[in-house]
């Protein structure tokens, strides 16, 4: 089983993303998970975030309803599965922004995944640890 990063979902939705092919034929695919933030980390990029994009909320949404859902099975976690991610930031060096991506890893490993496909590899690179799902970008 796959987990997708928020980056593969952005990518898929654009068409001008370099990267759209080989996200949208990976989302389009299905039977992958994400974390339920991605949702949250997508919206905001579509609505204005910092790469320029300004789409109203409601289109926003209605794109992550009919070309992200359908395709994902989303995975949470709990108050406990958080507090014990974020105790273990410290050893795995995640510090600020790169909290998020932690808890990605940490939501991957939840739900079993064996790969985690991600545009920013080198940035999972830095957190992952043995037994982490392989990370690779999408093709």
């Amino acid at each position: 089983m796959a987990f997708l990063d928020s980056s593969v979902l952005l990518a898929s939705l654009d068409r001008n993303e370099p990267e759209y092919a080989a996200c949208d034929k990976l989302v389009a695919a299905g039977n992958h998970h994400i974390y339920s933030h991605a949702l949250a980390e997508v919206f905001s990029n579509l609505t204005g975030g910092r790469t320029g994009r300004r789409l109203t909320p409601a289109v926003a949404a209605g794109l992550i309803k009919d070309s992200v859902l359908p395709f994902v099975a989303v995975q949470t976690l709990t108050g406990k599965d958080l507090m014990s991610a974020l105790q273990d930031c410290e050893a795995r060096g995640a510090r600020g922004g790169a909290v998020y991506d932690w808890l990605h890893l940490a939501a991957a490993r939840k739900a079993g995944a064996e790969v985690f496909y991600t545009l920013n590899l080198r940035d999972f690179q830095a957190l992952a640890r043995p037994g982490d799902p392989v990370l690779r970008l999408p093709s």
